[in-house]
């Protein structure tokens, strides 16, 4: 009898096991995702230009594939409509498009400009709003200020509303560059042996007052911020906030949240309070522009490692950005993304489309068609 009863429980075990679609649906998720997660992707970021036809982005695409491109990282300033119209294209030509956008750094933010109060503040106690650090272009809103993080968090949410997008994609998503990298100093005739104060960011009353209100101390009065960590973990958790809030936003309207980011978690870090390895996020995309530090090829081997491992205990796709520029041939371009593969990257990602050549779809399609073999 006790025979006949344990028989007929795991009967119903397993009738209800074949039976139960979550449960079926759940192991075919999990299927599809390492499936996924095997592939090796190839992107391209570009910028929209909104003088530029259907037609002629329907052409652009159409090479894009045809030279071995799965997907497009499109920058439309932050434009719904513009990113609207371009992802049917992109989708027709079979690419996947990821909705790329500026996003702690805010150039010409008609809303943001009209609030002077929500731009960072240097050590040196001027703001983006007016002084800005390197370039005319940059123009950061401060992270912890909760009007300016709200508007960046509503821009975020209107390209996740668009139909058809892969991801938001961040870009920076960090404070302005405390450290250039190597091979740019000499373009702005700097020496940074120390944290500068003109680069050291941010100082607003807002990021001040909440340092304060944790640490009881003014960031504004050390004698030394850069060996003083509260300080620095302050502004690196004001950023993972901010990705852990667009996680949300973005997961809410059924996407993925992606980011552009600095090389590696460590020297992100260091560079510019950016700790990628912290953050809830889907993929990133360290770029890992070999020219601008002054090293060579292999490189871009090591700075993927590093970010790989530094994820292993996270389910985070790393996707090697490569900078074009610095390559003098496809053999070099092939060998760059080998070095991505062979150190853990689940696809590359080149800056930018209008500098693939011929040559470099060429040496793309030849590599890929060595991982399909």
């Amino acid at each position: 009898m006790k025979l006949l009863s344990k028989l007929s429980i795991l009967l119903f075990i397993i009738v209800f096991t074949a039976c139960n679609p979550k449960e079926q649906k759940k192991h075919d998720g999990k299927s599809q995702a390492n499936e996924t997660k095997s592939a090796f992707d190839f992107g391209v970021w570009i910028t929209s230009k909104k003088g530029k036809t259907n037609a002629e982005y329907a052409t652009e695409f159409k090479k894009y594939k045809e030279g071995g491109i799965d997907e497009i990282l499109i920058n439309t300033e932050t434009d719904p409509k513009e990113l609207k119209r371009l992802v049917p294209i992109a989708t027709k030509e079979g690419l996947r498009v990821h909705a790329w956008i500026m996003a702690v750094n805010r150039p010409g933010d008609t809303v943001a400009l009209k609030h002077p109060e929500w731009y960072q503040v240097s050590r040196e106690g001027k703001s983006c709003f007016d002084t800005r650090p390197y370039v005319d272009y940059y123009q950061w809103l401060c992270p912890t200020r909760k009007a300016s993080r709200n508007h960046i968090l509503d821009l975020v949410e209107g390209l996740a509303k668009v139909k058809g997008i892969e991801s938001v994609h961040l870009d920076y998503i960090r404070f302005p560059d405390i450290f250039l990298p190597v091979g740019l100093l000499p373009k702005y005739n700097l020496v940074q042996d120390t944290e500068m104060a003109e680069y050291d960011f941010c100082y607003c009353d807002a990021c001040v007052n909440a340092f304060e209100k944790i640490h009881h101390k003014n960031p504004r009065e050390s004698k030394n911020t850069a060996i003083d960590m509260e300080w620095k973990n302050f502004r690196l958790n004001a950023i993972k906030a901010l990705v852990d809030d667009a996680y949300k936003i973005v997961h809410n309207h059924n996407k993925k949240l992606t980011a552009a980011v600095f090389p590696y978690p460590e020297m992100a870090d260091h560079m510019v309070r950016q700790r990628w390895d912290k953050w809830n996020i889907d993929e990133v995309y360290p770029m890992i522009y070999h020219g601008f530090y002054n090293e060579e090829i292999d490189w871009i081997g090591y700075a993927t490692k590093q970010g790989v491992t530094d994820l292993k205990a996270k389910d985070v796709g790393v996707n090697t950005g490569v900078f074009l520029p610095p390559f003098t041939s496809g053999k070099e371009l092939k060998e760059a993304i080998l070095l991505a593969k062979e150190n853990g990257a689940k696809g590359v990602a080149f800056y930018e489309g209008p500098n693939l050549t011929d040559e470099y779809l060429k040496a793309i399609r030849e590599t890929k068609a060595l991982f399909s073999k």
